[in-house]
């Protein structure tokens, strides 16, 4: 066999690799013009070799970040140095859809992508080559992992009935709010309140009737505060709010919102229909509040001076 058939066979066998590699691979020039198109390109474009070599990128492909790859392409041709991006950075290069049946949970292909400068016989880079990589496995189990540990981490956080904070983590709160108030001394307000003659809601109609009870009380409770306001299931039928920048007369007015709201609805589960009403009690943090946990004392009080006063009303702490 001859050096010339040697060479053309070998290039041959090199044209193979590039088309049947499982990965994309396109060359451009300076340009952006399509110089190869492998097969891994056609089956996920389902545009023919025919249909893209020679034409323009950025016109066969109006989705593709224009300026952000021309900036990438750039300091390859100047800098002759292979640039990357990942999966993280820009979930993918060429909007491909997923055909994979074990990651079809995936609208799209995520892929991480190389530029390598491609230097000719004067060692100037006339070309570069993009180097397209199918990720979407990892990247799919990556963010299945992602999504398992937020759920966790807001499972070990709030209350799985009601959806509020659970009592631990409400209580780290208000002791990040009580030291707030060590260091910068500015008001701010605890409501206590629970739900009045709860345990005949549980006699009379059940406990899921009592839960759906719970649960409503929650929404009206989420419905009447501030996005920055703190809000938690303090245990059984009893909750709790930290109102951050609030006086006391400002806590009672939420307190009366809350009061009210609750006194004018029905719930209804199980055909049963029930009306209740709440009792409310609040504290106003001050310097002479050693810790959290006299805080939550006063605020409680207060609570018992409302069943004290006949229930479904609102009462401040007073010393």
């Amino acid at each position: 066999m001859s050096e010339k058939e040697d060479f053309l066979h070998e290039f041959h066998w090199l044209m193979d690799v590039l088309q049947d590699i499982d990965v994309g691979l396109v060359i451009l020039n300076r340009e952006f013009e399509v110089k190869l198109w492998n097969s891994f390109m056609q089956n996920h474009s389902a545009k023919m070799p025919e249909d893209v070599l020679g034409h323009n990128l950025f016109e066969l492909f109006p989705d593709l970040p224009k300026p952000w790859f021309e900036r990438k392409a750039e300091s390859v041709f100047v800098l002759q140095n292979a640039a990357f991006t990942t999966w993280e950075q820009r979930p993918y290069l060429f909007k491909f859809k997923n055909y994979r049946p074990i990651t079809s949970i995936a609208k799209f292909m995520y892929q991480n992508s190389t530029i390598i400068p491609l230097t000719n016989v004067r060692s100037e880079v006339e070309h570069i080559c993009i180097i397209l990589y199918d990720v979407t496995e990892v990247a799919v189990n990556r963010l299945q992992l992602q999504d398992a540990n937020n759920q966790l981490h807001t499972l070990s956080r709030t209350d799985g009935l009601t959806g509020l904070l659970n009592r631990k983590t409400w209580e780290q709160e208000l002791e990040l709010e009580f030291k707030r108030f060590q260091r910068h001394p500015e008001v701010s307000c605890l409501i206590m309140f629970d739900i009045d003659h709860f345990k005949r809601v549980n006699d009379t109609y059940g406990h899921p009737t009592g839960d759906a009870v719970i649960r409503e009380t929650a929404k009206v409770l989420m419905d009447s505060i501030r996005d920055i306001d703190i809000a938690g299931r303090y245990g059984g039928e009893e909750f709790t709010i930290i109102l951050t920048h609030t006086n006391k007369q400002g806590a009672l007015v939420v307190a009366e919102r809350i009061r009210t709201q609750m006194e004018s609805i029905t719930v209804t589960h199980d055909s049963h229909e029930v009306k209740y009403t709440v009792s409310l009690g609040i504290a106003e943090i001050h310097a002479d509040i050693e810790n959290r946990t006299a805080w939550i004392e006063r605020a409680d009080r207060a609570l018992y001076q409302a069943k004290d006063n006949g229930r479904n009303n609102s009462v401040i702490f007073e010393d």
